[in-house]
């Protein structure tokens, strides 16, 4: 299995105003013991593949793949999108990647209609997946997924049963973004096995879901809160789900981040070393 960490383990979930340089995130999370990175968000790390290989090669780290986050809800954004992978697909082509997931961006909807998209608004989304789909395949010879979220228009099972059903594009399955809203990851993991490329591996406090479940917190409050916990931590399964990809000899990449809570008491690179060792027992 390709085992991996991002860089929104370490708080960078854009490109610029972050606390953690570049170098620092790579240094760190090699130390952590992984050898596989995201590129975390575009623009973060040097453009310059050149830079890159030797920054990466130094560290004994391999790029395996990247996350890019766009306003799919927002079909007037689409050209700016496909711009974009016009940019992105080559730098990861270049530097070996083969995958490049795509996901909605939370910030669009409005606090009180999160992930609300209308009839023309899905279609638009749809229409927009279908044809980032085809740059990234087609056009760069990479693979595509899609990464259902909280707080957008693909969260619940009966939106991603739709998306899988009108496009042709796969998943990258989020354990913990599967069980914010009680939803059980394995299950659905096992009934859409065919349609999964790429795993995002979280876990997630239980006590804080059932706040959220309860509508004591906000989606932004439970964040903050932790509740997406350290893997040995959470309600989701861990270790059965690492079995079942055993089992099915999945060959993609399985990417741990830890979205930080506010007033996290271990450090990211603590985190990150205290979920891989927890992986390496368990597989």
């Amino acid at each position: 299995m390709h085992i991996g960490n991002a860089p929104c383990s370490w708080g960078i979930n854009y490109p610029t105003g972050n606390a953690v340089t570049w170098q620092q995130y790579l240094d760190e999370v090699a130390a952590a013991g992984y050898r596989g990175t995201e590129l975390g968000p575009f623009g973060y790390l040097p453009e310059d593949p050149a830079l890159l290989t030797d920054e990466f090669a130094r560290r004994q780290l391999e790029l395996i793949g990247a996350t890019h986050v766009h306003t799919f809800g927002d079909a007037a954004s689409a050209e700016t999108l496909y711009k974009t992978l016009a940019r992105l697909c080559p730098l990861l082509v270049t530097l070996g990647a083969r995958h490049l997931v795509i996901m909605d961006e939370d910030n669009f909807y409005p606090r009180e209609a999160r992930g609300v998209l209308d009839e023309a608004g899905w279609q638009g989304l749809a229409a927009t997946v279908r044809q980032a789909q085809r740059i990234i395949e087609d056009e760069f010879g990479l693979k595509a997924s899609f990464h259902p979220h909280v707080g957008t228009a693909v969260q619940f099972e009966p939106q991603i049963d739709r998306l899988l059903a009108e496009t042709e594009i796969d998943l990258c399955l989020d354990t913990g973004h599967h069980a914010f809203w009680g939803q059980e990851p394995l299950p659905y993991m096992r009934k859409n096995w065919s349609r999964i490329a790429y795993v995002h591996l979280k876990n997630v406090d239980r006590a804080i879901r059932q706040r959220v479940l309860d509508k004591e917190l906000s989606i932004e409050q439970a964040f903050a809160a932790g509740i997406m916990c350290p893997l040995p931590d959470g309600v989701v399964d861990i270790r059965a789900v690492v079995r079942f990809l055993e089992e099915q000899h999945f060959d993609g990449p399985i990417v741990v981040e830890q979205d930080l809570a506010e007033n996290a008491p271990e450090t990211p690179l603590a985190l990150a070393r205290r979920n891989l060792d927890y992986l390496n027992s368990v597989a």
